[in-house]
């Protein structure tokens, strides 16, 4: 019979009665999830960031994930750095072991009501005894300090199950002490400590003995095993050759990222809880690592016994070694248009230049960045380069949320990379290269960053030497062609701007050039990118896929309606459930939403129509601020294309919706919308009249002139047919 610590009820069990169990705050001593309480607050470590959220160590081997959706501010505004000490509540462990994390006002013990010690013999406070867990967990440090032959282990023991008991990160090496020498290629000890407490005689000397034992192993003694083939060496000892891609810092040890050529492992080394171990070596450093490989959280790791920087003719080996594996490997053999499109195939060189970019970027440990229009053929396009590539990051790296650090998929708001969304993709990725020593991404515009409005956006990443690949199945403006590094676009192949040609239908032939095992996952989506009349090829090629025509038309609305709400987020998981999973249900569902909201729109619009023929061309006007909900779904540019198609009986016709400072135009003949905006704007000289969007037939202008411009866009619409 214990009593409670807050408010001195007598309990059954534990040291904190159901009432004030949220008034205090636990630090975990377990060693898995499951011994977690639901509702508790525990203090934790950060152990780094994610697209989604902030994973955050409870205790070693025990990590939550804080959704950004739990946060009570903006994910990119968190002041967090790996390694700080924080507060989260347990939300909940699931079946599988993942740990949902909630948010947490109070962020000091002060701001709590008490604090207590959760392990596995029960609850204590800070100060008493340690229980026998904790025993047990210092007589394991030193029997495997002994196993590693370290002379000065059994004397250390203390200090090593105090770092046990504290590291929050991934585990600590065995070569611990090892780690606080960094040798050079030529045996020279160098001080991986950051300051001289941690830097005493009896480091270095372990330091040097480790770095004069590695020269010493050479490969007579042991062949360098490939990282591909550590899954099948645990336990093991080995010693690997290849590039530093990332480092982090945990609240435990420093966890090296190191790619071959055949693929990429975290290396832990360890000097003390938080202490940044190797200092010297950054990304992009040649080195060799001794280690034992083990098994961590389910992730193959490799902890350090000794880390060796490399130089000249051994860091040039290993550097070629790599480049000649990228070189066979990122290239596609070919490019096999699907449905045997003609189109497509013109454009082969230039997709498979696309592809080798994308293949490269996964194998060089370089994040990859998808930018596409909020629309369902954007949608598409993103979702097919999502479906190829995170298989290839998968066999690429050990970790098992690798797809999300080395993948992100940012869809925008219309079909133009500006400066907003260029400046945004900027601070994220100068953000992760100094927070997190990341690699500055590849960035794949679909469907978006062909036209000259997208040229100071790509521009800005030029600056820091950004490679961006660009893929339109639009005709692309000469200006893009000289800022972008690969360019893919019908009239650079002398195509001319099929009309039959989508986004999506181009990117899920990339995509299957990218990765050849996901060909039968796309077949369906080129229909799905259409919004009206898809080519036969397609379309029967959906239904050889399982689609027909219904089916394909649901998925197309689902997506539509889905790419309208938080259209800033990727919706991975739903996107993917919806086009690759969904057994009926959801997009039904979803479909069914979409044509309730866009048919009372289309009525409320339609009923509200001004009709007009200037110069023999009928004209269709809407006040798109009076009679729409500019908020609420359907977006103006879809209400408006439904409503045009709806209008439209094949005479000179054109719809122009207005509304306070832009308006939207679509036509029945093949009209230039740039020609339009510089026609009107001589007609309207005071009204600044600029194109904003050519895909969308998007024009702006200032609001005090708005019925000037109606009628200047009017008459050069006329004007144009």
């Amino acid at each position: 019979m214990g009593s409670c610590i807050i408010c001195g009820t007598d309990i059954g069990g534990g040291r904190v009665c159901d009432s004030h169990q949220e008034d205090v705050v636990f630090d975990f001593r377990g060693d898995s999830p499951n011994g977690l309480v639901p509702s508790r607050f525990y203090r934790g470590v950060v152990d780094g960031y994610a697209e989604f959220g902030v994973f955050v160590d409870l205790a070693p081997g025990v990590t939550g994930l804080l959704h950004r959706s739990e946060l009570d501010q903006r994910l990119d505004s968190l002041d967090w750095e790996p390694g700080d000490e924080v507060f989260v509540q347990v939300k909940g462990v699931r079946d599988n072991g993942n740990v949902d994390l909630g948010w947490s006002i109070r962020q000091a013990d002060r701001e709590f009501r008490g604090v207590l010690v959760q392990a596995p013999s029960g609850e204590r406070l800070p100060d008493e005894d340690p229980d026998d867990e904790e025993t047990e967990a210092r007589t394991e440090t030193e029997e495997r300090a002994d196993d590693a032959g370290d002379e000065d282990a059994g004397s250390d023991a203390d200090e090593a199950a105090e770092a046990d008991e504290t590291d929050d990160g991934p585990e600590p090496t065995d070569g611990g002490d090892d780690a606080e020498g960094v040798a050079s290629a030529d045996g020279e000890s160098v001080d991986a400590g950051t300051s001289e407490e941690n830097a005493d005689d009896s480091a270095d000397e372990g330091g040097e003995e480790a770095a004069a034992a590695a020269d010493e192993e050479t490969d007579e003694d042991r062949e360098r095993a490939s990282i591909t083939t550590l899954g099948d060496a645990v336990g093991e000892s080995v010693w690997i050759e290849g590039e530093v891609v990332g480092v982090r810092q945990t609240g435990g040890p420093t966890v090296f990222e190191v790619s071959d050529e055949t693929g990429a492992v975290d290396v832990a080394a360890f000097v003390e809880p938080g202490v940044r171990a190797y200092p010297d070596v950054e990304v992009g450093d040649a080195v060799r690592v001794d280690g034992e490989v083990e098994s961590h959280r389910g992730d193959i790791q490799v902890e350090s016994d000794a880390l060796v920087l490399l130089d000249g003719e051994a860091a040039e080996a290993v550097r070629r070694r790599i480049a000649d594996a990228l070189t066979d490997e990122a290239r596609p053999e070919g490019l096999q248009p699907l449905a045997g499109d003609e189109t497509v195939a013109e454009l082969a060189d230039g997709l498979l230049d696309a592809a080798e970019a994308v293949r490269r970027a996964v194998l060089e440990s370089r994040p990859i960045v998808v930018r596409h229009p909020a629309t369902a053929d954007g949608y598409v396009a993103g979702a097919a380069v999502e479906r190829a590539v995170l298989p290839l990051i998968r066999d690429e790296h050990a970790k098992s949320d690798a797809e999300y650090h080395y993948f992100t998929r940012r869809p925008l708001d219309e079909p133009v990379y500006g400066m907003d969304a260029a400046t945004n993709d900027a601070t994220r990725m100068l953000q992760d290269r100094d927070r997190h020593d990341e690699k500055l991404p590849l960035f794949l515009l679909v469907g978006a960053g062909s036209t000259t409005e997208s040229v100071d956006g790509i521009d800005l990443l030029s600056v820091y030497g950004v490679d961006a690949v660009v893929v339109d199945a639009a005709v692309a403006d000469p200006e893009t062609r000289e800022a972008v590094d690969t360019l893919v676009s019908p009239e650079l192949a002398d195509v001319g701007g099929d009309e039959t040609l989508s986004t999506g239908t181009l990117v899920a032939s990339l995509a299957s050039a990218i990765n050849d095992e996901v060909r039968a996952d796309l077949e369906h989506l080129p229909a799905v990118s259409y919004w009206a009349d898809a080519p036969d090829r397609y379309v029967n090629l959906a239904r050889d896929a399982g689609c027909d025509a219904e089916r394909v038309a649901e998925l197309r609305e689902a997506v539509a309606l889905e790419a309208y709400y938080q259209s800033y987020q990727d919706k991975r998981e739903l996107i993917a459930d919806l086009l690759f999973s969904d057994g009926g249900n959801l997009a039904a569902h979803v479909s069914e939403q979409f044509r309730e909201k866009l048919e009372t729109e289309v009525e409320t619009a339609d009923a509200n129509v001004a009709t007009e023929a200037v110069d023999g061309v009928e004209f269709a006007l809407l006040d798109t601020d009076g009679y729409t909900h500019r908020y609420d779904f359907p977006p103006t540019p879809l209400l408006l294309d439904d409503l045009h198609r709806r209008r439209a009986d094949g005479e000179p016709f054109a719809t122009v919706g207005v509304g306070t400072d832009e308006l939207y135009v679509r036509t029945t003949a093949d009209v230039s919308v740039r020609d339009v905006a510089e026609r009107a704007a001589e007609l309207a000289p005071a009204a600044d009249i600029a194109t904003a969007g050519v895909r969308e037939g998007k024009i702006e202008f200032l609001s005090g002139e708005r019925d000037a411009v109606e009628d200047a866009v009017v008459a050069a619409v006329a004007e144009a047919f």
